[in-house]
Protein backbone atom coordinates (compact mmCIF):
# COMPACT_ATOMS: atom_id res chain seq x y z
CA UNK A 1 0.00 0.00 0.00
CA UNK A 2 0.85 3.40 -0.80
CA UNK A 3 2.69 5.62 1.99
CA UNK A 4 0.06 8.31 0.71
CA UNK A 5 -2.76 5.61 1.26
CA UNK A 6 -1.57 4.53 4.94
CA UNK A 7 -1.59 7.87 6.05
CA UNK A 8 -4.87 9.04 4.67
CA UNK A 9 -6.41 6.02 6.22
CA UNK A 10 -4.67 7.02 9.81
CA UNK A 11 -6.00 10.56 9.29
CA UNK A 12 -9.81 9.37 8.37
CA UNK A 13 -9.38 6.85 11.42
CA UNK A 14 -8.52 10.13 13.55
CA UNK A 15 -11.41 12.10 12.19
CA UNK A 16 -13.95 9.05 12.91
CA UNK A 17 -12.78 8.44 16.15
CA UNK A 18 -13.06 11.85 17.24
CA UNK A 19 -16.57 12.57 15.40
CA UNK A 20 -14.61 16.03 15.66
CA UNK A 21 -12.12 17.67 13.13
CA UNK A 22 -10.61 19.89 15.32
CA UNK A 23 -9.86 17.39 18.11
CA UNK A 24 -8.90 14.79 15.05
CA UNK A 25 -6.50 17.68 13.99
CA UNK A 26 -5.38 18.74 17.21
CA UNK A 27 -4.59 14.89 18.15
CA UNK A 28 -2.50 14.63 15.38
CA UNK A 29 -0.66 17.41 15.01
CA UNK A 30 -1.83 19.16 11.43
CA UNK A 31 -4.18 22.08 11.10
CA UNK A 32 -7.90 21.66 10.71
CA UNK A 33 -7.69 22.65 6.89
CA UNK A 34 -4.54 20.00 5.72
CA UNK A 35 -6.54 17.18 7.44
CA UNK A 36 -10.08 17.90 6.10
CA UNK A 37 -7.68 18.24 2.60
CA UNK A 38 -6.56 14.82 3.28
CA UNK A 39 -9.57 13.08 3.87
CA UNK A 40 -11.16 14.37 0.92
CA UNK A 41 -8.44 13.28 -1.28
CA UNK A 42 -9.35 9.87 0.45
CA UNK A 43 -13.02 9.97 -0.12
CA UNK A 44 -11.99 10.97 -3.85
CA UNK A 45 -9.50 8.09 -4.90
CA UNK A 46 -11.94 6.24 -2.93
CA UNK A 47 -14.80 7.28 -5.29
CA UNK A 48 -17.66 7.33 -2.31
CA UNK A 49 -18.27 9.84 0.47
CA UNK A 50 -16.89 8.32 3.99
CA UNK A 51 -18.07 11.34 6.23
CA UNK A 52 -21.00 13.69 6.77
CA UNK A 53 -20.34 17.19 7.62
CA UNK A 54 -22.47 19.33 9.62
CA UNK A 55 -21.57 22.90 11.11
CA UNK A 56 -21.83 21.64 14.75
CA UNK A 57 -21.15 17.59 14.20
CA UNK A 58 -18.80 14.76 12.35
CA UNK A 59 -20.73 11.44 11.09
CA UNK A 60 -19.69 8.40 9.17
CA UNK A 61 -22.08 7.30 6.19
CA UNK A 62 -22.57 3.80 5.68
CA UNK A 63 -19.16 3.53 3.71
CA UNK A 64 -17.48 5.29 6.09
CA UNK A 65 -18.52 2.93 9.19
CA UNK A 66 -17.87 -0.21 7.00
CA UNK A 67 -14.38 1.17 6.37
CA UNK A 68 -13.89 2.43 9.88
CA UNK A 69 -15.23 -1.22 11.39
CA UNK A 70 -12.96 -2.94 8.55
CA UNK A 71 -9.21 -1.15 8.99
CA UNK A 72 -9.69 0.32 12.31
CA UNK A 73 -9.13 -2.89 14.51
CA UNK A 74 -5.88 -3.73 12.28
CA UNK A 75 -4.54 -0.38 12.97
CA UNK A 76 -5.01 -0.79 17.10
CA UNK A 77 -2.72 -3.68 16.54
CA UNK A 78 0.21 -2.37 14.98
CA UNK A 79 -0.03 0.83 17.60
CA UNK A 80 -0.03 -1.92 19.77
CA UNK A 81 3.01 -3.24 18.93
CA UNK A 82 4.57 -0.57 18.03
CA UNK A 83 3.95 0.16 21.89
CA UNK A 84 5.10 -2.81 22.92
CA UNK A 85 8.34 -2.36 20.87
CA UNK A 86 8.65 0.77 22.37
CA UNK A 87 8.87 -0.64 26.22
CA UNK A 88 11.41 -2.41 25.14
CA UNK A 89 13.59 -0.22 23.72
CA UNK A 90 13.59 1.73 26.80
CA UNK A 91 16.09 1.23 29.25
CA UNK A 92 14.22 -0.68 32.10
CA UNK A 93 12.64 1.34 35.29
CA UNK A 94 11.68 0.69 38.61
CA UNK A 95 12.41 -0.10 42.46
CA UNK A 96 12.77 -3.49 43.44
CA UNK A 97 12.80 -5.00 47.19
CA UNK A 98 14.22 -7.99 48.20
CA UNK A 99 14.72 -9.76 51.28
CA UNK A 100 17.80 -12.05 51.80
CA UNK A 101 20.54 -13.52 54.29
CA UNK A 102 24.00 -11.44 54.94
CA UNK A 103 25.39 -14.55 53.22
CA UNK A 104 23.02 -14.21 49.86
CA UNK A 105 23.97 -10.86 49.84
CA UNK A 106 27.64 -10.89 50.09
CA UNK A 107 28.52 -13.72 48.45
CA UNK A 108 26.45 -14.23 45.88
CA UNK A 109 23.70 -11.12 45.35
CA UNK A 110 26.00 -8.30 45.33
CA UNK A 111 29.05 -9.62 43.08
CA UNK A 112 26.47 -9.91 40.33
CA UNK A 113 24.67 -6.50 41.26
CA UNK A 114 28.07 -4.65 41.09
CA UNK A 115 27.71 -5.37 37.25
CA UNK A 116 24.14 -5.17 36.62
CA UNK A 117 23.90 -1.62 38.18
CA UNK A 118 26.10 0.71 36.23
CA UNK A 119 24.04 -0.72 32.77
CA UNK A 120 20.87 0.36 34.36
CA UNK A 121 20.71 3.36 36.37
CA UNK A 122 16.78 3.53 36.21
CA UNK A 123 16.97 0.57 38.17
CA UNK A 124 16.85 1.06 42.15
CA UNK A 125 17.29 -2.19 44.68
CA UNK A 126 16.87 -2.31 47.88
CA UNK A 127 18.55 -5.25 49.95
CA UNK A 128 17.18 -6.15 53.34
CA UNK A 129 19.46 -8.45 55.25
CA UNK A 130 17.02 -10.90 56.97
CA UNK A 131 18.38 -13.97 58.30
CA UNK A 132 14.79 -16.18 58.71
CA UNK A 133 11.82 -16.79 56.55
CA UNK A 134 10.11 -13.88 55.42
CA UNK A 135 6.81 -13.81 53.96
CA UNK A 136 7.66 -11.45 50.85
CA UNK A 137 3.56 -11.35 50.38
CA UNK A 138 2.50 -9.37 53.27
CA UNK A 139 6.09 -7.41 54.17
CA UNK A 140 5.57 -5.94 50.24
CA UNK A 141 8.94 -7.66 49.08
CA UNK A 142 9.06 -8.23 45.56
CA UNK A 143 11.51 -10.93 45.97
CA UNK A 144 13.01 -12.95 49.04
CA UNK A 145 16.34 -15.31 48.37
CA UNK A 146 16.25 -18.85 50.32
CA UNK A 147 17.77 -21.98 49.58
CA UNK A 148 16.16 -24.17 47.44
CA UNK A 149 14.62 -26.56 49.62
CA UNK A 150 13.04 -23.57 51.76
CA UNK A 151 11.18 -22.16 48.88
CA UNK A 152 7.42 -22.37 48.84
CA UNK A 153 5.87 -24.43 45.99
CA UNK A 154 3.34 -22.02 45.36
CA UNK A 155 6.44 -19.67 44.42
CA UNK A 156 8.10 -19.05 41.15
CA UNK A 157 11.79 -19.34 41.96
CA UNK A 158 14.96 -18.66 39.76
CA UNK A 159 18.74 -20.27 40.94
CA UNK A 160 21.38 -17.64 41.19
CA UNK A 161 24.04 -19.34 43.17
CA UNK A 162 25.64 -22.83 43.32
CA UNK A 163 25.22 -25.74 45.93
CA UNK A 164 27.34 -25.06 49.03
CA UNK A 165 28.50 -26.47 52.38
CA UNK A 166 29.35 -24.89 55.96
CA UNK A 167 32.58 -25.43 57.78
CA UNK A 168 33.67 -26.28 61.15
CA UNK A 169 36.29 -23.58 61.80
CA UNK A 170 38.00 -22.45 64.68
CA UNK A 171 41.64 -20.52 65.70
CA UNK A 172 44.74 -22.42 66.08
CA UNK A 173 44.62 -21.00 69.71
CA UNK A 174 41.72 -22.48 70.37
CA UNK A 175 42.48 -26.01 69.24
CA UNK A 176 45.76 -25.94 71.04
CA UNK A 177 44.06 -25.85 74.69
CA UNK A 178 40.69 -28.09 73.56
CA UNK A 179 41.74 -30.04 71.02
CA UNK A 180 40.52 -31.11 67.55
CA UNK A 181 37.15 -33.06 67.80
CA UNK A 182 37.03 -36.04 65.59
CA UNK A 183 33.48 -36.91 64.73
CA UNK A 184 29.83 -34.34 65.43
CA UNK A 185 28.96 -35.40 68.21
CA UNK A 186 32.66 -34.52 70.21
CA UNK A 187 30.95 -30.95 69.21
CA UNK A 188 28.86 -31.50 73.10
CA UNK A 189 32.47 -31.18 74.69
CA UNK A 190 33.15 -28.02 73.32
CA UNK A 191 32.48 -24.33 73.26
CA UNK A 192 30.87 -23.41 69.99
CA UNK A 193 29.30 -19.99 68.66
CA UNK A 194 25.94 -20.70 68.24
CA UNK A 195 23.41 -18.86 65.70
CA UNK A 196 19.59 -17.94 66.28
CA UNK A 197 17.42 -18.02 63.76
CA UNK A 198 13.91 -15.77 64.27
CA UNK A 199 11.96 -18.13 62.01
CA UNK A 200 12.55 -21.16 64.26
CA UNK A 201 13.19 -19.18 67.34
CA UNK A 202 15.86 -21.41 68.82
CA UNK A 203 19.19 -22.12 68.25
CA UNK A 204 20.58 -23.64 64.80
CA UNK A 205 21.12 -26.78 65.01
CA UNK A 206 24.50 -28.09 63.17
CA UNK A 207 24.08 -30.75 60.70
CA UNK A 208 25.86 -32.88 59.22
CA UNK A 209 26.00 -36.21 56.95
CA UNK A 210 27.63 -39.73 57.90
CA UNK A 211 27.75 -41.87 55.34
CA UNK A 212 24.42 -40.62 53.88
CA UNK A 213 22.60 -40.94 57.74
CA UNK A 214 22.15 -36.96 58.61
CA UNK A 215 22.96 -35.71 61.85
CA UNK A 216 21.42 -32.48 63.82
CA UNK A 217 23.60 -31.72 66.74
CA UNK A 218 22.30 -28.82 69.60
CA UNK A 219 25.84 -27.29 70.57
CA UNK A 220 26.73 -24.96 73.55
CA UNK A 221 28.82 -22.44 73.99
CA UNK A 222 29.39 -18.87 75.54
CA UNK A 223 28.73 -16.57 72.94
CA UNK A 224 25.49 -16.53 70.65
CA UNK A 225 24.51 -14.16 67.39
CA UNK A 226 21.99 -14.02 65.07
CA UNK A 227 24.27 -13.66 62.18
CA UNK A 228 27.35 -15.77 60.92
CA UNK A 229 29.62 -12.76 60.00
CA UNK A 230 29.75 -12.32 63.95
CA UNK A 231 30.26 -15.61 64.76
CA UNK A 232 33.02 -16.45 62.41
CA UNK A 233 34.80 -12.45 63.85
CA UNK A 234 34.69 -14.53 67.08
CA UNK A 235 35.90 -17.87 65.90
CA UNK A 236 39.26 -15.82 64.74
CA UNK A 237 39.44 -14.23 68.06
CA UNK A 238 39.73 -17.48 69.66
CA UNK A 239 36.52 -17.92 71.61
CA UNK A 240 35.34 -20.95 70.21
CA UNK A 241 34.28 -22.85 67.33
CA UNK A 242 32.17 -21.43 64.64
CA UNK A 243 29.78 -23.42 61.68
CA UNK A 244 29.59 -20.90 58.83
CA UNK A 245 29.20 -21.22 55.07
CA UNK A 246 32.45 -22.37 53.82
CA UNK A 247 33.38 -19.62 51.70
CA UNK A 248 33.32 -17.22 53.94
CA UNK A 249 36.03 -19.25 56.09
CA UNK A 250 38.06 -20.48 53.40
CA UNK A 251 40.39 -16.85 52.61
CA UNK A 252 40.56 -17.39 56.38
CA UNK A 253 41.87 -20.99 55.92
CA UNK A 254 44.07 -20.06 53.35
CA UNK A 255 46.12 -17.86 55.89
CA UNK A 256 46.07 -20.10 59.09
CA UNK A 257 43.83 -17.57 60.83
CA UNK A 258 41.44 -20.69 60.90
CA UNK A 259 41.52 -24.23 61.08
CA UNK A 260 38.75 -26.42 59.29
CA UNK A 261 37.27 -29.94 61.16
CA UNK A 262 34.68 -32.39 60.59
CA UNK A 263 35.05 -31.34 56.57
CA UNK A 264 34.57 -35.19 55.68
CA UNK A 265 30.80 -34.85 57.70
CA UNK A 266 29.98 -31.60 55.74
CA UNK A 267 26.91 -31.95 53.06
CA UNK A 268 26.28 -29.75 50.18
CA UNK A 269 23.09 -27.79 50.58
CA UNK A 270 20.92 -26.64 47.84
CA UNK A 271 22.12 -23.30 46.70
CA UNK A 272 20.17 -19.78 46.98
CA UNK A 273 16.66 -19.57 44.87
CA UNK A 274 15.59 -15.94 44.34
CA UNK A 275 11.51 -15.92 44.36
CA UNK A 276 8.51 -14.35 43.89
CA UNK A 277 4.75 -15.07 43.70
CA UNK A 278 3.12 -16.81 40.65
CA UNK A 279 0.35 -14.47 40.42
CA UNK A 280 3.06 -11.37 40.06
CA UNK A 281 3.40 -10.19 36.53
CA UNK A 282 7.08 -9.49 35.95
CA UNK A 283 8.18 -5.65 34.98
CA UNK A 284 11.11 -5.61 32.46
CA UNK A 285 12.94 -4.31 35.56
CA UNK A 286 12.42 -6.95 37.70
CA UNK A 287 12.73 -9.70 34.71
CA UNK A 288 16.58 -7.93 33.78
CA UNK A 289 17.57 -8.39 37.46
CA UNK A 290 16.49 -11.75 37.93
CA UNK A 291 18.36 -12.74 34.36
CA UNK A 292 21.56 -11.03 35.74
CA UNK A 293 20.93 -12.66 39.28
CA UNK A 294 20.36 -16.28 37.78
CA UNK A 295 23.12 -18.67 38.18
CA UNK A 296 24.98 -20.05 35.42
CA UNK A 297 26.86 -23.50 35.27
Amino acid sequence: MPRASVNDLMAFLAVAREKSFTRAAAKLGVSQSALSHIVRQLETRLGVRLLTRTTRAVSLTDAGERLFQGVGPHFDEIEAELEALTELREKPAGNIRITASDHAINWVIWPKLRRFLPNNPDIKVELVRENGLSDIVTERFDAGVRMGEQVAKDMISARIGPDFRFAVVGAPSYFETKGVPETPQDLVRHNCINERLPTYGGFWRWEFDDNGHEIKIRVEGQLAFNNSYQGLEAALEGFGLAYVPEDEALPHIAEGRLVRVLESYSPYWDGYHLYYPSRRQPSPAFVALVNALRHRE
